[in-house]
């Protein structure tokens, strides 16, 4: 049989070093969120903490995306980074609008 090679359009898959330093990376965002929930009482003032774990969430994000789904800016991987930042549109436009219908009707009620 005349068997044609199989082209992969997507995300390749990772080593076993790169889904550890994910691991890694993942656990020790985790803690210092926690850490410094935990200590940050009466330590640091609360804006501080939200965005210190607002931060820690948006870096443990983009170690996932790169690390577990292997998501890049490599010619192969382009479609699905575009089809991820479309779906981040929507799901902005979808939240934002729902908050904004609310915030409006809250105001119109009162």
């Amino acid at each position: 049989m005349n068997e044609k090679p199989i082209e992969r359009a997507g995300a390749g898959s990772g080593s076993l070093g790169s889904y550890a330093a994910g691991f890694i990376l993942s656990v020790v965002l985790t803690a210092a969120a926690f850490g410094l929930v935990m200590a940050g009482r009466g330590v640091l003032p609360r804006w501080a903490i939200f965005s210190g774990i607002f931060a820690a969430a948006v870096v443990q994000m983009l170690a996932h995306l790169h690390y577990f789904l292997h998501l890049d800016t490599s010619s192969s991987s382009r479609w699905n980074l575009l089809a991820l930042v479309l779906t981040v549109l929507i799901m902005f436009l979808f939240v934002g609008g729902t908050l904004w219908i609310m915030s409006n009707l809250n105001y119109r009620m009162m």
